[in-house]
């Protein structure tokens, strides 16, 4: 059974951190169902256990927090929908790769259902759009923008962490960092591809989308 809550108010980083903690805790030790949270947190950046120093821009711009979740730079800030999956994969099969395909594949379930067509990327992690409606690049090739990201922590096959969808973050934001170490790509948001999609409607189609791919399993 998932337990699933939505915060309404912003939540501070290492508020979201110690609660993931005590939840991961009190799941590997059964006193407590796996949970997803929904939630929005202030401006802020966070370092993953692969981030390089040098892909902090502006280190003074926004409070930066080390995170102990997979990946590098990434930003969080109002109109970012998070979505933290406290998951045991002790119940879901012991495989990290294809945890990270199913979440990958919740986003692109999740944007479908918005005519968004989410693509992955090998050596990328996380969910690209491929703008044709913006100039080709010099290769010939039109831009891909990055619209959600991904990152992950196990303790005892349990999950710290999860996804996040760009709704209508303010996206100059972003110029802070070198997203995720990937410099030549840029960053969209679902407003952004024109689409006045509500946080609510997103939260709906995160539901939906969570059935169809991790309880509708073989």
């Amino acid at each position: 059974m998932v337990e699933w809550t939505h915060s309404d108010t912003l939540i501070d980083y290492p508020q979201a951190i110690e609660h993931m903690e005590t939840r991961v805790g009190q799941i590997i030790d059964g006193t407590a169902d796996e949970q997803i949270w929904l939630l929005e947190h202030p401006p802020l950046y966070t370092a993953g256990t692969s981030a390089d120093r040098a892909d902090l821009v502006d280190p003074d711009r926004f409070p930066v927090y080390p995170s102990r979740r997979g990946g590098q730079y990434t930003y969080h800030g109002p109109g970012q929908r998070v979505v933290y999956a406290m998951l045991d994969l002790n119940k879901r099969g012991r495989d990290v790769r294809r945890f990270v395909w199913m979440l990958e594949e919740w986003v692109i379930e999740t944007l479908a259902e918005f005519n968004v067509k989410g693509e992955r990327r090998q050596g990328r992690v996380g969910v690209w759009v491929v703008r044709h409606d913006k100039p080709l690049t010099a290769t010939g090739q039109p831009p891909e923008d990055k619209i959600a990201a991904i990152g992950v922590r196990l303790r005892k096959w349990v999950s710290f962490h999860g996804i996040c969808i760009n709704l209508e973050p303010e996206l100059d934001h972003y110029s802070g960092i070198v997203p995720c170490g990937i410099a030549q790509h840029g960053v969209t948001s679902l407003v952004d591809l024109g689409l006045p999609v509500t946080m609510d409607d997103l939260d709906l189609a995160l539901k939906r989308a969570f059935v169809r791919v991790f309880e509708n399993e073989d």
